[in-house]
């Protein structure tokens, strides 16, 4: 509760956070906000176009390819950039945290927040795929009551990102070289995520790597958003409670290594 309060008390200090954040992404930028649509339009363009003739058959059980590899592009990029900006929050904000007290864990919290709020923003670009493909009848998605559980797995990455931003916040404040290490995870992370192919596709001969790629947290994130939005099915209770679970354990773990550590911050920083 004492956080919570603390929390509360400094909500505007978030929001200023936030609203800097979201502001300075495109400062420089002739397009401005605009590239929050434009940059996930051009890259799930670019990757049908590459990967469209191979993965997009209707043999592979995939409805719509276009529509398959947005729903997965959008999630994984919103867990990369806010997870990648939360590892580096405690560092960029050194000169005002050794100057007056605010509760450290405002920085990498509004840094996932500020990535949530242009990632829910890129959702219209996803809403204007489906519409279009609707419209013209080519391969719709089935859209059914289940779509507005939609939001669950995306709370849940909520969850996950900001415990995974934690844990890394604090690791960028001791070990320099995290930011490097975490660069070839993320690329590592796209690829054993199924964004732009489908596991049941893959002629994968050995059960332990097919299990490890199911044990990917964002595969069951994946597959829980798109069953509601693509599929129009009802959530896989065992993606939603591992995801969920999964989720919770490193929030928690996030929030006790950063709650240990805050203190020394200050001595590396």
């Amino acid at each position: 509760m004492k956080y919570l309060r603390n929390f509360y008390k400094y909500r505007g200090l978030m929001y200023e956070i936030v609203r800097k954040n979201i502001k300075l992404q495109y400062r420089d930028s002739v397009l401005g906000m605009f590239w929050t649509f434009l940059q996930p339009l051009m890259t799930t363009l670019v990757l049908v176009f590459i990967f469209g003739n191979v993965f997009g058959k209707s043999s592979s059980g995939v409805v719509n390819y276009p529509i398959y590899l947005l729903c997965g592009r959008l999630l994984y990029e919103f867990y990369s950039q806010a997870t990648k900006r939360a590892m580096r929050s405690i560092r960029n904000s050194a000169s005002v945290i050794k100057k007056v007290y605010v509760p450290k864990y405002i920085y990498p919290v509004a840094n996932v927040v500020s990535n949530f709020i242009t990632f829910f923003i890129s959702l219209i670009v996803l809403v204007c795929f489906i519409a279009f493909f609707i419209i013209t009848g080519k391969n719709p998605p089935h859209i059914t009551p289940y779509v507005l559980l939609a939001p669950v797995p995306i709370l849940i990455l909520l969850i996950l990102a900001v415990g995974v931003g934690m844990i890394l916040c604090t690791l960028d404040v001791f070990f320099k070289d995290i930011d490097y290490l975490y660069e070839v995870f993320c690329l590592l992370l796209f690829y054993m995520t199924p964004i732009v192919y489908k596991i049941d596709a893959l002629k994968i001969s050995s059960k332990v790597f097919r299990y490890v790629l199911m044990a990917n947290p964002m595969y069951s994130i994946t597959e829980m958003f798109r069953s509601c939005v693509l599929y129009g099915e009802m959530i896989n209770i065992h993606h939603l409670l591992y995801a969920l679970g999964f989720a919770l354990i490193t929030l928690i773990t996030g929030v006790a290594v950063f709650y240990r550590k805050q203190d020394k911050f200050i001595l590396h920083i």
